[in-house]
C-alpha cells in the first residue's frame, strides 16, 4: 500500500520569518498538520518556493494527498502537447510544480538525495525529449527532413541528445543548467541528404534551446548549454556521429574523456545514442594507469579555482561549495580520475553516479573504506547544502552567504540551530574532503621496496647467470663509463625482470635488446634519470621479443618516452601533420628530410606499440593511430618530393596530383607492419609539358613523380625505410601506368574496372593533394560506387573471387591462428560487406564494421548475422594488432612467452588460449555460413 506525501514528512526547516510562516499556515490551514508546517517553514525561508506554493495552491493540496512518486508521474504525464506554442506553457508549469514538489520532498525528509536528484533529472529528460520530438514533428510535417515520416518521430529521426555532467549522471542539482551534446545518426540518410537533414536538425535544436531557456510570464524550463560538443566555436549545434567519432579519435582531450564518463542518451533516438557511446568506449576507457589524467584533472580544477578566484584557504562565509577547496568538485574529481585510470580494466567502475562509484572503489580495494565513507557523507551533506542555497531564490549559485543576514537565513533553511553551528559543520566537511583528496593529486614518492633475491625466480638459474655474465662483452659496455653506469642500473633492472610474469622470457629478450645496442652511455644515463624507462623496457621484454629486438636496433625511440605526453592520448592526423611539418621545416636538405621523417615515424610507431602493449589504447584506436601516422607522412612528404622533383623537371603541369589510400590504409585499420596501398591520380592534359630544365609530358611527369614518392617511402637510408608500398590497386594493376589521369580514372571505373576494383573503391580515401583536385576525385569515386551495379553479376564475381582465394590460401585457412585469409576470416567478412556496399551504392562508410552496421539497418544483413560478423571481425582485428608486434607472419601465441599470451588474452577477452583458438574456429565457421547464405540469396 502506497503512502501519501503528507504522511512521509519527517522534518522541516526552521521558520526564518515567523510572520510569513503564520500567513502560510493560515492559507494552507486545510492541509494535514505535517504538510502545513512544512509549507509554512519553507515559505518563511524561501521567497521562490513561497511564490510557487501560492501560484500552485490548488494543485499542491492534491499533490500532498498522493504518494510523491505518483504526484511526480502526473506532472510528467501532463507535459506532452502537439503544439509548440502551448507546449512551452505546459513545460513551464511542469517545471514549477516539479521544482516545488521536489523541494518539499527534500526539505521534508520524504526523499533521500538520490531520489531528489533523480526526479530533477527525469524532469529534465522529459522536457528535452518532448520538446525535441514536438519540434521534429513540425519539421517532418513541413517535408524538411528527407525520407522521414510521422513514424520516425518516435525515434527522433536519428537525432538524439546526450545528457552530460550531472544530468547525464542522474544527479541534476536544483537550479542547474543542463549540458547537452546534439548528434544525429548519419547512416539513416543518403550522403546527398546529409546537408538538408543537418540543417533541419540545427533548426530543431535552436528552437528547442529557445523553448527551454527563454524566460516568459510562466518562468523558464531549463537553461540549456550546448558548448560541450566537439570544437563548439567552429561546429554547428548538431553534428553527425561519424564526425564526432573522428574528432574524439584524433583530438579528444582528457577533460572530454572525463566528461563522457557521465554521458547518457536522454532524448530522441536513444538506441543511436547508445550505439554511439559504445563506439566511443575505446576513447573513454583506456585500461591503463594514466597518471597524466590525474594531473590534467587537478590542473583543470586549479585553473577553474584561479579563474573564479576560489584559490586560497578555506573561509566558509562566501565559500563555493562546488568548486572551492574541499568542495563537491574535489569529491567528483577524486572518483572520476580513478575511473579514468581503472575503469578500462574494471567495468564495475564505469557507473555515472558519484556515490555508487565511491562504494565500488572501496569494494574493489582501490580506496580505503573509511575514506569512501567519509567522502560519501560529505558529498551528501554538501549537495544538500547546495540545493538549499539554490532553493532560496531559484538561483544558480554555489556560494555560502557572506553576510550575517544571509548566513542566518541559510542556517534556518538547512535546519541548523545557529549560523555558527552551520559554519563549523561546513568547515569540518571542507577540511575533511580536502585532506582526503589532495594527497591523491599530489602524492609523495612511494618508498622503494627492498630488492628480492632474483636467482630463485628463474627456471634455469645457471643459464640466466650465463646470459648476465655475457653482458660484459657486448658493444654497449665496451667503455668504463658505460660499465660504471650499467653497474648502478643492473640491480634494479634485474629486480624488475624478476617480477615479470615470465622472468626467463623477459631476461632473454633483455639480452637480445642489450646485444643490439651500438652504445650504452647515453641510454643508461637516460634510464638512470628516468626510472620509468626501466619499467617500460621490462614490459616490452616480458611481452614480445620482436619489439625488444627492434628497440635494441632503434634505441633512439626511447627519447620520446621521457616526453611529457608519451603516455597521453594518441594524436590525430591534424596534430601529427603539424608536428611532422615542423620537423621537416628544420631539415637542411632533401636527404635530411627523408631521414628525419623516418626517425619521427619510428618514434610514433614505438609509442603506439607501447600504448597497445600496456593497454593504454585499444586495438581499434591503435589501428586509427597507425593510419594517422601514415597519412601525415604522405601528406607532408608529397610536397617535399614534388619540390625536389621540380628542381629537375619543372612545375607539375595541370592541377597537380593527389594520393588515394586504399585497403586498410584507406579504412584506417593499419597495423605496425602494414604496407601502403596507394593510387596516384593527376589532373592534366596528356599533351601538357612541365617547364623545367628537363621538361616532361604530363603522363611521364606524374609517372616519374610517383616513382620518386615510392622511393622516398621505401629507399633504405641510414634510418631504414618508411613503408613498403603496393601500387597494384591502380587501374589495370601492374600493366597500367604508375600514375593515372583523373579523366582516365573516371573512364576506367565506368567502363573497364572489374568488380573487385569497385569493391576496393569502397575503402578509398584521399590523403594528400590539392583541395580542389581532392574534391573532384572524391566525386569520381562516389559516382563510381553510386552507379547502378547489377547485383547478380556482383555476387557471381564475388563468389568466383572467394573460390579462387580459398584455393590459393587453403593451407593458411587450416591454421586456427590465421586472421586474414580463409573462409569466415577477415578478408572474407570484408568482402561480404563491401559487396553489400557496392550493391547499395554506399559512399563514405569505409570501415567494414560500420558498413556491416549500415547493411543491417538497410535490411541486407540480419541483425544477428551482422552482430556475429562484427564481433568476429573485432576479435580477429585485435589479435592481428598484437600479433604484428611480434611478427609480420601468422603467430601461434603458445609458442611465445607468457607476457605475450597475457596480452593476447587481454585484447581478445578470452580466458585462455584453448578457448580463444576454439572461438576463432567456431566463429569462422559461423561467419562462413552467414556469408554463403547471404550470397546465395542475394
Amino acid at each position: 500500500m502506497t503512502t501519501a506525501f503528507a504522511d512521509l514528512i519527517t522534518t522541516a526547516p526552521r521558520p526564518h520569518e515567523p510572520d510569513l510562516a503564520e500567513a502560510a499556515r493560515t492559507r494552507f490551514a486545510d492541509l494535514p498538520e505535517a504538510a502545513r508546517d512544512l509549507v509554512a517553514a519553507t515559505s518563511a525561508c524561501s521567497g521562490y518556493l513561497r511564490r510557487s506554493a501560492e501560484i500552485e495552491e490548488e494543485w499542491l493540496r492534491e499533490a500532498v494527498a498522493l504518494p510523491p512518486e505518483t504526484a511526480m508521474e502526473q506532472i510528467l504525464a501532463d507535459i506532452p502537447d502537439p503544439s509548440p506554442d502551448t507546449l512551452g506553457k505546459n513545460l513551464r508549469i511542469a517545471k514549477r510544480r516539479g521544482a516545488l514538489l521536489i523541494a518539499l520532498a527534500d526539505l521534508g525528509g520524504v526523499w533521500p538525495l538520490e531520489n531528489v536528484t533523480g526526479a530533477l533529472t527525469r524532469l529534465a529528460d522529459t522536457a528535452v525529449d518532448t520538446a525535441l520530438k514536438t519540434l521534429l514533428a513540425v519539421e517532418i510535417g513541413r517535408g524538411k527532413l528527407p525520407g522521414c515520416t510521422e513514424e520516425d518521430i518516435a525515434t527522433g529521426a536519428g537525432l538524439f541528445a546526450l545528457a552530460m555532467g550531472k544530468m547525464g549522471a542522474g544527479e541534476l542539482n536544483y537550479s542547474s543548467d543542463i549540458d547537452l551534446i546534439m548528434l544525429f545518426d548519419e547512416t539513416r540518410f543518403e550522403p546527398d541528404q546529409y546537408g538538408e537533414a543537418r540543417q533541419s536538425f540545427v533548426r530543431v535544436t535552436q528552437k528547442m534551446v529557445k523553448l527551454l531557456s527563454q524566460h516568459t510570464g510562466e518562468g523558464y524550463v531549463f537553461r540549456t548549454d550546448l558548448r560541450l560538443r566537439p570544437d563548439p566555436s567552429s561546429t554547428p549545434v548538431v553534428i553527425a556521429t561519424e564526425t564526432a567519432e573522428n574528432y574524439y579519435e584524433s583530438l579528444g582531450r582528457t577533460w572530454e574523456r572525463a566528461a563522457y564518463i557521465k554521458a547518457r542518451p536522454c532524448a530522441g533516438d536513444i538506441a543511436a545514442g547508445r550505439a554511439f557511446l559504445d563506439r566511443l568506449t575505446p576513447f573513454v576507457w583506456r585500461r591503463h594507469l594514466d597518471y597524466a589524467a590525474i594531473e590534467d584533472a587537478y590542473d583543470m580544477l586549479e585553473r577553474i579555482r584561479s579563474h573564479k578566484g576560489l584559490a586560497g584557504p578555506i573561509e566558509v562565509p562566501g565559500h563555493n561549495v562546488k568548486l572551492g577547496r574541499g568542495g563537491i568538485r574535489e569529491i567528483e574529481f577524486f572518483a572520476q580520475t580513478r575511473q579514468l585510470i581503472l575503469g578500462g580494466r574494471n567495468r564495475q567502475l564505469r557507473d555515472r553516479r558519484t556515490l555508487p562509484i565511491l562504494a565500488a572503489l572501496a569494494k574493489e580495494g582501490w580506496v580505503d573504506g573509511t575514506t569512501a565513507t567519509a567522502l560519501s557523507a560529505a558529498y551528501r551533506a554538501l549537495r544538500t547544502t547546495e540545493h538549499r542555497l539554490q532553493m532560496l531564490e531559484d538561483a544558480q549559485t554555489h556560494r555560502v552567504p557572506a553576510s550575517d543576514a544571509g548566513l542566518a537565513r541559510c542556517a534556518d533553511f538547512c535546519g541548523y540551530e545557529s549560523a555558527e553551528a552551520m559554519l563549523d559543520d561546513l568547515k569540518s566537511r571542507f577540511e575533511t574532503v580536502h585532506a582526503l583528496t589532495e594527497p591523491f593529486f599530489a602524492p609523495d614518492a612511494p618508498p622503494k621496496e627492498a630488492a628480492p633475491s632474483v636467482w630463485e625466480v628463474f627456471k634455469d638459474p645457471e643459464k640466466a647467470e650465463g646470459l648476465i655474465s655475457g653482458w660484459r662483452r657486448i658493444p654497449a659496455l665496451r667503455t668504463e663509463r658505460a660499465r660504471a653506469k650499467f653497474r648502478r642500473l643492473e640491480p634494479e633492472l634485474l629486480r624488475r625482470i624478476a617480477e615479470a610474469h615470465d622472468a626467463d622470457e623477459a631476461l632473454r629478450s633483455l639480452d637480445a635488446f642489450l646485444r643490439r645496442l651500438p652504445a650504452g652511455v647515453q641510454l643508461f644515463s637516460m634510464m638512470e634519470a628516468n626510472p620509468q624507462l626501466l619499467d617500460l623496457l621490462v614490459d616490452i621484454c616480458g611481452t614480445t621479443q620482436a619489439l625488444a629486438h627492434y628497440l635494441g636496433s632503434n634505441a633512439g625511440v626511447l627519447d620520446a618516452v621521457i616526453s611529457q605526453d608519451f603516455f597521453g592520448g594518441l594524436r590525430g592526423v591534424d596534430a601529427l601533420r603539424t608536428e611532422l611539418q615542423e620537423v621537416v621545416d628544420r631539415a637542411a636538405d632533401y636527404e635530411t628530410v627523408l631521414n628525419a621523417t623516418r626517425i619521427w615515424m619510428k618514434e610514433r610507431h614505438f609509442r603506439i606499440g607501447v600504448h597497445l602493449l600496456r593497454g593504454l589504447s585499444e586495438p581499434e584506436e591503435v589501428a586509427v593511430a597507425y593510419s594517422a601516422v601514415a597519412e601525415a607522412v604522405i601528406d607532408v612528404l608529397l610536397p617535399q618530393v614534388s619540390a625536389n622533383f621540380a628542381e629537375r623537371h619543372g612545375k607539375a603541369p595541370g592541377s597537380g596530383a593527389a594520393v588515394l589510400a586504399m585497403g586498410k590504409f584507406g579504412s584506417r585499420e593499419m597495423t605496425v607492419s602494414s604496407d601502403l596501398d596507394l593510387i596516384m591520380i593527376y589532373d592534366a592534359e596528356s599533351g601538357e609539358m612541365s617547364d623545367g630544365r628537363r621538361p616532361l609530358a604530363a603522363p611521364a611527369y606524374y609517372a616519374r613523380l610517383t616513382q620518386a614518392l615510392i622511393s622516398a617511402l621505401t629507399a633504405p637510408t641510414p634510418e631504414g625505410i618508411l613503408y613498403k608500398v603496393d601500387m597494384r590497386l591502380r587501374p589495370s594493376g601492374r600493366q597500367g601506368p604508375l600514375a593515372t589521369s583523373l579523366a582516365a580514372f573516371r573512364t576506367y571505373q565506368a567502363k573497364e574496372a572489374w568488380t573487385w576494383e569497385h569493391l576496393a573503391l569502397t575503402r578509398a580515401r584521399i590523403v594528400a593533394g590539392p583541395v580542389q583536385l581532392r574534391q573532384r576525385i572524391d566525386e569520381a569515386i562516389r559516382g563510381s560506387i553510386s552507379a547502378p551495379h547489377d547485383p547478380e553479376k556482383v555476387v557471381a564475381d564475388v563468389k568466383d573471387m572467394r573460390r579462387r582465394l580459398a584455393e590459393a590460401h587453403e593451407k593458411d585457412a587450416a591454421n586456427p591462428w590465421t586472421t586474414k585469409k580463409g573462409p569466415g576470416r577477415m578478408m572474407d567478412i570484408e568482402l561480404l560487406v563491401q559487396t553489400g556496399a557496392l550493391i547499395h551504392g554506399l559512399n563514405g562508410v569505409r570501415r567494414p564494421r560500420r558498413l556491416a552496421d549500415r547493411l543491417v539497418r538497410l535490411g541486407w544483413l540480419g541483425k544477428q548475422d551482422g552482430e556475429c560478423l562484427t564481433r568476429s571481425l573485432d576479435r580477429l582485428a585485435a589479435f592481428q594488432q598484437v600479433s604484428r608486434l611480434a611478427s609480420d607472419k601468422t603467430v601461434n601465441p603458445s609458442e611465445r612467452g607468457e607476457g605475450f599470451v597475457r596480452l593476447v588474452l587481454r585484447v581478445t577477452g578470452a580466458s585462455d588460449l584453448d578457448t580463444l583458438r576454439d572461438t576463432f574456429v567456431r566463429e569462422a565457421r559461423r561467419c562462413e555460413e552467414i556469408i554463403n547464405r547471404r550470397l546465395d540469396t542475394a
